[in-house]
Formats: structure tokens, C-alpha cells, sequence
């Protein structure tokens, strides 16, 4: 299985080449197209079995706003081809797992080969408790493979170096490396966030890389407020 991001367009998309038996793993509703032979499941997107999974997975799907599917694809032709696109214009970059393995933020996971595996983690009171983007749960990967990741706009890539205190604004951190230390808190205090309009921020230490996105869905959402229509009673 290889994967091949088309970026000689304004808006890229992915194309995921399989060969018979080959599963991958997809962002839900990121299917564009598909050759025949190539099968779509929903799975519930939690670790465990039976009905101790399915209250899981909803539970998580409440309270962090992600899905509690997940879409497994599998080839069943001699070959196949499946393109897939994120839900919001952007960036998409492939990562490597093994050597590294990630922590992603709401939204980031676009699609991984199933040599990759993953766990959604809950956060510690601490860092749950402002919920929204990399709030109550995140995906940590591990194993060996290619994930693919996807961001809202451009991504860059920030390496730290025995960082302490690196602060990034919540909503622009796409993934980071597992072996940083991370908290999540409100820039500044109550107050602060509200005087700076920051809210929300990511504070780093230690030695890995986090991804960024250039762009803010959240901040870019709430641009678009006073163009839409009131709401009436």
C-alpha cells in the first residue's frame, strides 16, 4: 500500500493505492471515489469489545465532538485505488511512524495503513477540562507505517530542542511528537484570554517536533458570524 498526496491543485486530496488484502483506516466521509473492489466498513472508533466499546466510543464522540466511527477500507481486487480529501480546505502531509510515534489533535487524522495502530486517550483533569480541540481525548499512535494528517490551511513543522515552556494556541497545533510533556490551559489566566483573545494553549517541553497549521478553524468560524443570518425567535 502506498500513498500519493496530489498537491498540483488548489485544494489537494489523497489517493491510496492498495493491492488484494490490504486494509487502511480513513477519516469518516473522506471518500471521494473508489474502484471496484475496494470495501468500506464503518468501526467504532474505540478500543475494547463488545458493548463496553460501543458506550465508548459514544461517550467520546459527546464529549470531544469527533465521530465514533471510523472508516476501515479494504481491498478485495487484485488492486485498487480509493482518493480521499479532508473536510476543510487545506494541507495534507504524510508522517512516519516508528521511530516517532504522534499524538493528534481533533480533526488531524486523515488516514493510516493498518500496520499503524492507535489509541484514544483521555486527558487528565487538567487538560480536559476546556474541552474543544485536543480536549477530553487524542489519538497516540503506535506500531510502524504512514499516517497521513491534514491541516486547515499550510502546516509547518517546529522542532524543539530541550524546550521548556514552548507555548502554541491550541487551535493551531496539528500533531506533536509523543515523547514531548504537554499541558493544556488558558493563556494568561481567565482574565488574560479574555484581554488577549488567545484563549486556549498548548505549553511544550522537552525534545520532539509539533506540526502547526497556519490557520484557525475555530477563530475562522466565529469570523464568519456577523455575515450570517440572525437567528429568529
Amino acid at each position: 500500500m502506498r500513498f500519493q498526496i496530489e498537491t498540483q491543485m488548489q485544494f489537494p486530496m489523497a489517493r491510496v493505492m492498495m493491492g488484494q488484502g490490504e486494509t487502511a483506516l480513513i477519516q469518516r466521509g473522506a471518500m471521494i471515489y473508489r474502484t471496484p473492489g475496494v470495501e468500506l466498513a464503518a468501526r467504532l472508533n474505540a478500543s475494547g469489545q463488545g458493548f463496553g466499546k460501543f458506550v465508548k466510543a459514544v461517550a467520546r464522540s459527546a464529549v470531544s465532538g469527533e465521530s465514533a466511527f471510523i472508516t476501515e477500507v479494504t481491498c478485495q481486487a487484485p488492486s485498487g485505488e480509493l482518493a480521499i480529501a479532508p473536510t476543510y480546505p487545506g494541507t495534507i502531509v504524510q508522517l512516519d511512524v516508528g521511530a516517532t510515534q504522534y499524538r493528534l489533535n481533533d480533526g488531524a487524522f486523515l488516514a493510516m495503513d493498518s500496520s499503524v495502530a492507535y489509541t484514544m486517550e483521555r486527558q487528565s483533569a487538567g487538560r480536559a477540562v476546556f474541552g474543544g480541540q485536543g480536549g477530553l481525548f487524542v489519538m497516540t499512535t503506535n506500531g510502524q507505517g504512514a499516517l497521513l494528517v491534514n491541516a486547515f490551511g499550510s502546516i509547518t513543522e517546529i522542532p524543539l530542542v530541550g524546550a521548556q515552556g514552548f507555548v502554541i494556541d491550541n487551535g493551531h497545533v496539528v500533531a506533536w511528537d509523543r515523547n514531548l510533556d504537554y499541558r493544556i490551559e488558558l493563556q494568561s489566566g481567565f482574565f488574560g484570554s479574555i484581554g488577549t483573545g488567545e484563549g486556549v494553549v498548548n505549553t511544550f517541553s522537552g525534545t520532539g517536533k509539533v506540526l502547526v497549521q497556519t490557520l484557525n478553524l475555530d477563530t475562522f468560524a466565529k469570523s464568519l458570524t456577523p455575515f450570517l443570518p440572525a437567528q429568529r425567535s
